[in-house]
């Protein structure tokens, strides 16, 4: 099974910028793969942004605009660039992959997945915390 080690994680003022790293132990094959974060407060994980397969990147409606996922195969890593972020963003984030999910699953981690089980498997997280 692949472990999945994140980084990156940090204590920033609101409008600042944070890059989260995650290093799979081993070439990527799932079929999808991607961010997820759970407030303090939270007893779920919810999707921030999930690549497919063959490349596509879904983002959920928070991530829009202000976060980007970027993939080095090369590395087996996967990226999240965060921009303009606010307090609302502290959570603890986390990189997790899904190897047999069927076609539409990887948008549906993004914009609708609420949970911590699944078909996902989870690196041990990274905490950001944004403050005003």
């Amino acid at each position: 099974q692949v472990e999945l080690v994140e980084s990156g994680g940090g204590s920033v003022q609101a409008g600042e910028s944070l890059r989260l790293s995650c290093v799979a132990s081993e070439a990527d094959s799932s079929k999808c793969m991607g961010w997820f974060r759970q407030t303090a407060s939270g007893k779920d994980r919810e999707g921030v942004a999930v690549i497919s397969s063959n490349g596509r990147v879904v983002y959920s409606v928070d991530a829009q605009g202000r976060f980007t996922l970027s993939k080095d195969n090369a590395k087996n890593t996967l990226y999240l660039q965060m921009n303009t972020l606010n307090p609302e963003d502290t959570a603890m984030y986390y990189c997790a992959a899904d190897l047999s999910a069927p076609p539409g699953t990887c948008a549906w981690y993004a914009r609708e997945y609420s949970g911590t089980g699944g078909a996902l498997t989870w690196g041990q997280g990274t905490q950001v915390t944004v403050s005003s």
